[in-house]
């Protein structure tokens, strides 16, 4: 069974910090990111003359041993954990990506997707250049290795003229560390402080969970590059007429103690569940949210309501997250492999189901059920996102259009589908309410189909996963 939210993308870290054991900081970094991606993880260090690499498939407190940091030295170092998009999910595809030919051995941790990833291939490959994996991250560090430049800054600039989609990058060079963010800001990137040395994450969590201090966002097409010399930034040549920064980074991707564009993202999800509430009230006894990425939308709809905030179901957390598949019979069980419910919380009651959304639609109705075989009288839908119509090319994984729910049925049609006796998306104008920033500082494609870089066919997707 395939699970309702769509799949997070990448994480990446990186960190330039002499003393430091800088190994083991970016393992804890990835540690704070792993909600990103769960099937790869990897460190590339540098001590100033060489660079050095451990990849391994799985979690990144199974991917790393203590020997294996050992193994990593150096005052620089970058970190990836990966969820596939572009390219399957293999240890050769796993980040950071290494290459030690071209003007200088570069590796690099790459969050996003580049939709013209087949023409790079095709151009290397054309150049006698031997791709060992299927990622777009391959092609694109290839790139960057065999870009001319007067200096590491010049280079990159020059590749990234190269580069249709979204990337947010940490690059290890022998003497630097680079972070690089696309031209839109499609993913996030930010950059701290740890004592006279610097960060950069995908998320201020990792940042936090290592003890360094927000500094600021990298801007979209900024890069920063932090050497000997200190940090040094070159803004974008030219402002992009409009960000187009993912908007479902506030409503599901990134943990809710991070922060983006100056909003703390648990008190902008409370207020995607108050604004829902004001869309679509119900008259119910409990509200109810779907773990975990549900909890601050319920926490909302239950404020502004009224209505008491319970918890009644109970996520177990290593589901998913284990190469031992279930048997036939507990396959057929499906969501309970998941979830348990508390019927003392449900029996007899008026429900408020909060969800962060509906892809497919394949879970949703077996969670309706649930409740309701545990005591639920009424299960009324709530989502704190608007219906997702149409598939991300830029980084998550979300489904084909085919395969989505609200691209084939409408919102009453989805409610019946799921068995709920209501249902209620929030709309896109209450979304941009509560994140309290204009339309033209994200990328909303998913739910209106306008995408801010011209995309693939869907054949030529399908044929690079």
């Amino acid at each position: 069974m395939q699970w309702e939210s769509p799949r997070e993308e990448c994480g990446v870290f990186g960190i330039y910090a002499p003393g430091e054991d800088v190994a083991r900081l970016t393992f804890f970094g990835l540690y704070a990111l792993q909600h990103r991606g769960q099937e790869s993880a990897g460190i590339a260090t540098s001590d100033g003359q060489r660079l050095y690499l451990h990849t391994r498939m799985g979690l990144v407190n199974t991917a790393f041993t203590e020997e294996d940091l050992r193994r990593l030295p150096g005052h620089i170092a970058i970190g990836h954990t990966r969820y596939s998009t572009t390219g399957s999910s293999v240890v050769v595809n796993a980040g950071p990506f290494l290459v030690q030919e071209g003007i200088e051995p570069v590796a690099v941790a790459h969050n996003g997707n580049l939709v013209n990833s087949e023409q790079l291939r095709q151009e290397l490959l054309a150049q006698g250049i031997r791709l060992a994996g299927t990622t777009d991250t391959e092609a694109l560090t290839w790139v960057l290795a065999l870009t001319p430049g007067s200096d590491l800054a010049t280079r990159i600039r020059r590749a990234m003229a190269r580069f249709l989609g979204a990337y947010s990058l940490a690059i290890l060079t022998p003497g630097a560390l680079a972070a690089v963010r696309d031209p839109l800001g499609i993913r996030p990137l930010c950059l701290g402080r740890l004592g006279a040395g610097w960060v950069v994450a995908s998320e201020t969590c990792a940042l936090a969970t290592i003890g360094a201090t927000f500094e600021r966002e990298v801007e979209p097409g900024e890069i920063v590059v932090i050497d000997s010399e200190g940090l040094r930034s070159y803004p974008a040549p030219e402002l992009a007429e409009r960000q187009a920064t993912c908007i479902f980074e506030f409503i599901y991707f990134a943990r809710p103690d991070s922060q983006m564009m100056g909003r703390r993202l648990h008190i902008v999800r409370q207020r995607m569940g108050m604004e829902l509430w004001r869309e679509h009230p119900a008259d119910a006894d409990v509200v109810v949210p779907l773990p975990d990425s549900a909890v601050p939308a319920a926490i909302g709809y239950s404020r502004a309501s009224g209505i008491p905030y319970a918890e009644a179901l109970i996520k177990n957390r290593y589901i998913g997250r284990t190469f031992i598949q279930p048997d036939q019979r507990l396959r057929e069980q499906g969501v309970k492999l998941k979830f348990n419910a508390l019927p003392e919380v449900l029996e007899g009651k008026r429900v408020v189901l909060v969800d962060d959304t509906i892809v497919r639609g394949t879970t949703s109705r077996p969670i309706v059920e649930l409740l309701r075989q545990n005591g639920a009288r009424e299960v009324h839908m709530r989502v704190h996102a608007p219906p997702i119509m149409w598939p991300c090319y830029l980084g998550v994984d979300m489904a084909t259009r085919e395969e989505l729910i609200a691209a084939r049925l409408s919102v009453e049609e989805i409610g019946r589908a799921i068995g709920a006796d209501s249902i209620g998306y929030l709309s896109l104008e209450g979304l941009l309410r509560a994140i309290g920033l204009p339309h033209d500082r994200f990328c909303t494609a998913c739910l209106t189909g306008q995408y801010p870089v011209p995309v693939p066919t869907v054949a030529a997707v399908v044929a690079n996963r």
